[in-house]
């Protein structure tokens, strides 16, 4: 068996060892493939299971959604929302930029059924949605996950680190770039990795979080706020 047989067997064998996909999921990202182009931006069973497993540990009441997609992503986190038990508060916000998902999106949320009524699509640019819903709830956040612009990742991490409770979680998506991140010469015009790197290097020396690179998929990196 060859690494490319080898890896492939690997990642078949990961998937039948964790928890199942939910059928909901397991359709919306049938879905995805057929309605959608740049299907590897649906974060999948193995990444859904993992964000729904970090909410879980840190108990969120309170999640935001830095790129929406599919849906996907959303509808895992939201799994493990629990009520606030001052505010009753279960809660996930997520915004999406190309609002001609819109349709798309509320289709799939419609699917998730109890779950997919815990979430609120924002359509529009981030850089300004970002402090205006933080602002809509009653707390910190509990976990943001970053999954939009690349070019724009160290401006998300700076606007919404301020929102984030003390021991909340911001999670990064597609950190290692399929290994672009590596380039010391990028492209001039490649600008999505030279915003990862810029995110990267600017996240390994800030006091204000712990942080780890898992090289999961397209890498994933968990920071804690101290």
């Amino acid at each position: 068996m060859n690494y490319e047989e080898t890896a492939d067997a690997l990642d078949e064998y990961v998937l039948r060892h964790i928890d199942p996909e939910p059928e909901v999921l397991h359709k919306v990202q049938r879905l995805t493939h057929l309605r959608l182009t740049y299907t590897r931006m649906c974060s999948g069973h193995l990444q859904g299971r993992m964000l729904k497993m970090l909410c879980s540990l840190v108990q969120a009441h309170r999640i935001l959604e830095l790129g929406t997609f599919s849906g996907y992503s959303a509808i895992s986190m939201a799994e493990a929302l629990t009520p606030d038990p001052e505010t009753g508060e279960e809660t996930l916000h997520t915004i999406e930029v190309f609002d001609e998902l819109e349709d798309f999106i509320r289709e799939n949320l419609h699917r998730a059924g109890a779950i997919g009524e815990k979430i609120h699509l924002h359509l529009g640019d981030a850089l300004s949605l970002i402090p205006q819903v933080s602002q809509q709830v009653s707390q910190p956040w509990d976990v943001c996950f970053i999954d939009a612009d690349k070019r724009h990742y160290l401006e998300y991490y700076e606007l919404v680190l301020p929102f984030v409770r003390k021991g909340g979680l911001i999670l990064a998506d597609n950190t290692l770039w399929d290994g672009k991140v590596l380039e010391e010469h990028p492209k001039e015009s490649d600008l999505q990795t030279k915003g990862l790197q810029r995110f990267n290097d600017f996240l390994a020396t800030d006091p204000r979080v712990e942080k780890v690179i898992l090289p999961m998929r397209d890498g994933l990196t968990i920071i804690r706020k101290l």
